[in-house]
């Protein structure tokens, strides 16, 4: 039986990932109120059009790759999206094996509507950092995402 006043415990809330993770859901979950209340997507949903809306023509697997999403949260996503009319799929030209996504006319203007929004909510949250804290905490998330991922970047 181990010694239990040698066992080292695990405080969360200083322990770093979970720091990290619960910051970032709260975030997400802050800004998505904005969209699923307009446009009702998911956070999900959302990440799939932004990353369509950037990268015209990727794939499931690379938004997956992109977004630290698994693959059931993004053929979810795609799904409904394609269900709402804001994504299409097309078979690529030079390899017939694989699909491509692309956001319709309508899912365009949604994602024209929520970018704004989304930004908006970014600035807002940066302003409660000075110029300087958002240069360092820039450089500082860039040193995480290195160690964190030393096979490829994450953004």
């Amino acid at each position: 039986m181990p010694d239990i006043e040698n066992v080292s415990l695990l405080r969360l809330r200083e322990f770093l990932p979970y720091r990290l993770s619960v910051l970032s859901n709260t975030i997400s979950t802050r800004i998505a109120s904005l969209y699923d209340r307009e446009f009702g997507l998911s956070i999900w949903q959302w990440r799939v059009m932004a990353v369509t809306g950037d990268r015209p023509g990727i794939s499931a697997t690379e938004i997956g790759q992109l977004t630290a999403m698994d693959k059931v949260a993004v053929s979810r996503a795609i799904a409904a999206m394609i269900q709402m009319g804001y994504l299409e799929r097309k078979t690529s030209e030079t390899d017939g094996r694989r699909s491509q996504l692309f956001l319709t006319p309508a899912g365009r203007d949604v994602y024209e509507l929520i970018v704004p929004m989304a930004l908006g909510a970014e600035q807002e949250l940066a302003s409660s950092l000075t110029e300087d804290e958002q240069k360092q905490l820039e450089r500082l998330m860039g040193k995480l995402a290195d160690a964190a991922s030393t096979d490829r970047p994450l953004w």
